[in-house]
Parts: structure tokens; C-alpha cells; sequence
């Protein structure tokens, strides 16, 4: 099945011809309430997606193509774990590590919630004897560095909540994240640590994946340095489903904590792999990021699709994609502490919608997946937004607006905030050429120096972008704003009909990486590849001697 020939796709491609050129600027001149017609509330979380080039007439399409391929469906389908994942076999059910109202999900006729429970329950005894001081070293010291070991989604999303959440961090704890390969990642990590306080989460699900094993294994042996065999287990522990090869490497497997083949890994953070966030932040606040995240599940779920956010962002970026043209979505967090929260987003956007293949297994003719990219405001505006602002493609921009922050003291919040609604009014309204011509005239320009100035400093505007405006970066509101984000990139999958929940353009790279890795070795014959990678590998030897 393909999109584009269903009726409300082919209705809205005509309507794209007819409002193509329309004028957000003109919009707002002849809607004094436009805000209120594109505006809606998760309880403290408002998004604001009146600066795009949308009618009402847009929205309700969209809204009927989201009918047409049974959004809904698919949706209680995710929540019910059926295996919607069907490539790999797997239910879907990461809002599962969050359900908590505790209403029974089954897969195959079990109740996956008894097991989400002890495995929470687990995580907080074990949050608390570190905290307590009852977790101690090899020679009696209390724990003061938590590092984590993982790649990708045991990496990504737990990062970017610990930074987010700093403020609500444990006095005398520290968190460290190391996911690269490359030695100086956990070397430079290291340095600044003591084996007898440092605690090491090795998160893995099968406990094989080579970065984070090496990693891991590098790891062990600086503590050996200071530390016996037997003195592993006081300083690392593990999540994953591998207990054979966990107690291999020493870890005591009543210290590691499972995880489930449904829980996919850029979804992993509400999981065990969100053991650093609650080691770092209290067990109290990792369960107010599930009741955030619980909150926006219960809104997706539930609330129709005109008051439905995660409804709403999937729609509008199928409009830019696949009519516009699109190729990128710049997400810009308006809060130093979301720094990670791009970053996050790429992995959970590209690895979930970057595909060529739709459910049935036929190559797809139309756009998926756009380039997710961005940073924190305001640094974006000395960079990059030139390109938004009067480049010449049309990227769609969030704009996430947090109205209180957690530094009053250092009183820039008011600065910050001007400047990312200006930054929406900007896009939205542009300068047009009679507007520079007078402001230039203004200020004493005239003749050849005006005219060959003027077209420069002429803006397109009708560049569109969302608000996301909420009062404090709270655990319960960060845990709504990825769960948010997580169901925007659902909801576009199912339009795209594609399956959003595996990843194997992941595995090629893996699997070469192998074959290559023996043919740097001095002593190995070099094996069959391309004329370039082979000179390469020559040459990286070379370079060695």
C-alpha cells in the first residue's frame, strides 16, 4: 500500500497546488484568532503551531489522512503489544515502562506488567543503598562517580536526562556517559576518576555489542590496577538479558537489571537503561519522568486528533516533507540543559523513519525521514539560522520554550525567551524589500549604496516553525516532551507505511567492521574488499610502523 493513492493524499497534493504561495503574514492580518484556531494543551505543555502554512481547511485534510490509514488503529495496536514491530517478531510496548496506572498489557497472553514492576522495584532498592552509603567500594568508600557504558540508545537518551535534570542531582554524585569507541572517549573519563568510588553501569541487551564491551572490558582493566578480580563486582553492574556472559566478565548477575526484546533501544531510556538517571537524580524523579511520559501517552492515546499534539507535529511534518520538499527539521531548545535533546531526537527520528522499504517489502517512491539536526538557543542564531532565515530551503523549525529556569539568580531567562519568539515571529514574518528600503532610508542611506545594499537584507519570512511554551524543565515535563516526540515520529510512520521499530541499516556497517578489523593486524593477509578500502588498509599500516 502506498500513500499516495489514497484519495485524502491525493486531495491534499491538490490542495498544496491551490495554497502553495499563501502568506502566513497575510494570515495572522485577516485572523486576529489564528492563534487560538492552531494552538492546544497537554496540561501544562502548550504547543503553538500557528506560524505554519496551514489553513484550517489544511488541518482538517490531515486530519482525514490520518483517518484513511487508521491512525487510531495502529495506535491501540501499539498500546495493546501486539507485534507491530513484524520484522523482527516484537510487540512495541516501551509506553509499557511507563504505564502507571498499572492496566495489564499483554504479549502473548502475558501480562508484561509484573515483570516492568520488580525490575523498577529492583532499580529503586538499588538507587537507594548507593545513596544511603550502603553500596561501598573495595576499601570501604562510599560511591561519587557513576559511568555509563553503552552506545546508541544506552547512551543517547539516558544523557540527555541527566543533563537536563542536573539540577535535581544527588548531592556528591557525579554521572559520566561513555559510548565511543575510540579510546580517548573513556580514557579522558578516567583520568578524572577513583577506581575505589567510581561505579560503572555496563548497558548492553545482549551484552555483545563490541563498542560498549570494549569499552567495558578497558575499563575493568584501569580498575584491576588498583582493585582484585574479586572486587569487580562491588564496582560494576549491568543491564541486560545475557547473565552468562554478564557473569563472565564478573559482574554478580543479582546485580544486573533486565531488559525485553520489545523495548527497542532508542525507547530504552524508561527502561533499565535508565539506571544512571536514577542513580543521578533519586528513583523519586526517574518515576516523575514516567508519570510525565505516562501523561503524554494517555493524551496521545485518547484525546481526538485536532487536540492531539504528537497528532498534530507528525501531521505538519508529512505536509513539509512530502509536499513541500523538505529535507531537514531543525529542533531548537531554548534551555542550555537540553543541550543532548537534538541529539536524542536524531537517533529516535533517523533510525526509526530512515527507510526505503515499506511494511509489505516494496521500495517506496515518495519521502521519508528528514534530517533531524539542531542546538540550544541562542548559540543556533550565531550559526546556522542564517541558512533558516534566507537560505534557500525551506526547513521547518521547533522552538522549545521553557518560561522559568531553574538559575534565577542569573537573570538571562527574559533575554532568552525574546529571543526565541522573535526568532518564530521572524521566520513567520521575514522583511520585505519596502521595509528594508524605508529602514534604510532611516538611517541616511541612499542612492547606488541603498539600492545595492537592499536586496540583501531582504527576508522571505514565511518560514514555518512550532512553539513548545511550559512553565520549568521539570522530570515530569521533560518525560512528556520525549514521549511527545516518540509518538510524532509513530504517527509518521504509520502515514509512510513503514515500520518504525527496527533498524537494520545498523547492521552492515557491524558486520564489515569485523571483517576489516583482523586485516589491520601487520601479521594478516589482507582479505577481499574494494581497491580503495584495501589501499586504505595498507596504508593505515604503514602509518603505524
Amino acid at each position: 500500500m502506498t500513500p499516495l493513492n489514497i484519495p485524502e493524499w491525493q486531495s491534499l497534493d491538490r490542495h498544496y497546488s491551490d495554497i502553495k504561495f499563501l502568506s502566513m503574514r497575510e494570515q495572522f492580518a485577516l485572523d486576529s484568532s489564528r492563534f487560538e484556531h492552531f494552538s492546544v494543551y497537554s496540561g501544562d505543555l502548550l504547543l503553538d503551531y500557528s506560524k505554519n502554512r496551514i489553513t484550517q481547511e489544511t488541518m482538517e485534510k490531515l486530519f482525514a489522512l490520518a483517518d484513511a490509514v487508521e491512525l487510531k488503529d495502529w495506535t491501540k495496536r501499539m498500546f495493546n503489544g501486539e507485534l507491530i514491530n513484524h520484522t523482527e517478531g516484537r510487540a512495541v510496548l516501551h509506553t509499557a515502562l511507563r504505564n502507571r496506572s498499572n492496566e495489564p498489557v499483554m504479549v502473548d497472553g502475558q501480562d508484561v506488567m509484573p515483570q516492568v514492576n520488580a525490575v523498577l522495584e529492583k532499580m529503586a532498592d538499588f538507587c537507594a543503598t548507593v545513596h544511603e552509603g550502603r553500596w561501598l567500594g573495595f576499601t570501604g568508600k562510599r560511591m561519587t562517580d557513576i559511568v555509563n557504558i553503552g552506545i546508541g540508545g544506552s547512551d543517547l537518551g539516558p544523557a540527555m536526562i541527566c543533563d537536563a535534570l542536573e539540577p535535581y542531582a544527588i548531592d556528591g554524585l557525579s554521572v559520566h556517559f561513555v559510548s565511543n569507541v575510540d579510546g580517548t572517549d573513556l580514557s579522558t573519563t578516567l583520568e578524572q576518576l577513583n577506581p575505589e568510588t567510581t561505579l560503572f553501569v555496563v548497558a548492553s541487551k545482549t551484552f555483545t555489542t563490541q563498542e560498549t564491551l570494549t569499552n567495558a572490558q578497558s575499563a575493568r582493566n584501569w580498575f584491576l590496577k588498583s582493585g582484585q578480580q574479586t572486587d569487580v563486582a562491588k564496582h560494576f553492574v549491568a543491564v541486560s538479558t545475557n547473565a552468562e556472559e554478564v557473569s563472565k566478565f564478573g559482574i554478580n548477575t543479582d546485580n544486573m537489571f533486565e531488559i525485553w526484546d520489545w523495548v527497542g533501544g532508542r525507547y530504552s531510556l524508561w527502561s533499565a537503561i535508565g539506571l544512571p538517571i536514577a542513580l543521578y537524580v533519586g528513583f523519586d524523579n526517574f518515576s516523575r519522568l514516567l508519570d510525565g511520559g505516562h501523561q503524554m501517552d494517555k493524551h496521545f492515546r485518547d484525546q481526538p486528533l485536532a487536540q492531539n499534539i504528537p497528532a498534530i507535529m507528525g501531521l505538519l511534518g508529512i505536509w513539509y516533507i512530502n509536499f513541500f520538499n523538505a529535507q531537514t527539521h531543525a529542533i531548537v531548545p531554548y534551555d542550555h540543559s537540553l543541550a543532548r535533546f537534538p541529539s536524542h531526537m536524531q537517533q529516535l527520528d533517523m533510525e526509526s523513519n530512515g527507510k526505503f522499504i515499506n511494511r509489505q517489502g516494496a521500495r517506496i517512491s515518495y519521502k521519508t525521514g528528514p534530517v533531524i539536526w539542531g542546538t540550544p538557543g541562542t548559540n543556533g542564531q550565531h550559526a546556522y539560522f542564517q541558512l533558516i532565515h534566507q537560505g534557500t530551503q525551506l526547513i521547518p523549525v521547533d522552538f522549545v520554550l521553557p518560561v522559568n529556569s531553574h538559575y534565577p539568580d542569573c537573570d538571562h531567562q527574559s533575554i532568552l525567551l525574546a529571543n526565541g519568539l522573535a526568532q518564530a515571529e521572524a521566520l513567520m514574518k521575514g522583511k520585505t524589500a519596502e521595509e528594508v528600503r524605508a529602514e534604510l532610508v532611516a538611517g541616511g542611506l541612499e542612492g547606488k549604496a541603498l539600492e545595492a545594499l537592499l536586496p540583501h537584507k531582504v527576508f522571505p519570512g514565511n518560514r514555518p516553525s512550532n512553539v513548545l511554551l511550559f512553565p520549568k524543565l521539570t522530570p515530569e515535563m521533560l518525560g512528556q516532551l520525549v514521549a511527545l516526540y516518540e509518538h510524532k515520529v509513530f504517527v509518521q510512520g504509520v502515514i509512510w507505511n513503514i515500520n518504525s521499530f527496527d533498524q537494520w541499516g545498523v547492521e552492515l556497517g557491524k558486520q564489515l567492521a569485523k571483517a576489516i578489523l583482523p586485516d589491520l593486524r601487520d601479521d594478516n593477509d589482507i582479505s577481499t574488499h574494494d581497491s580503495s578500502t584495501t589501499e586504505l588498509i595498507r596504508l593505515i599500516r604503514q602509518l603505524r610502523q
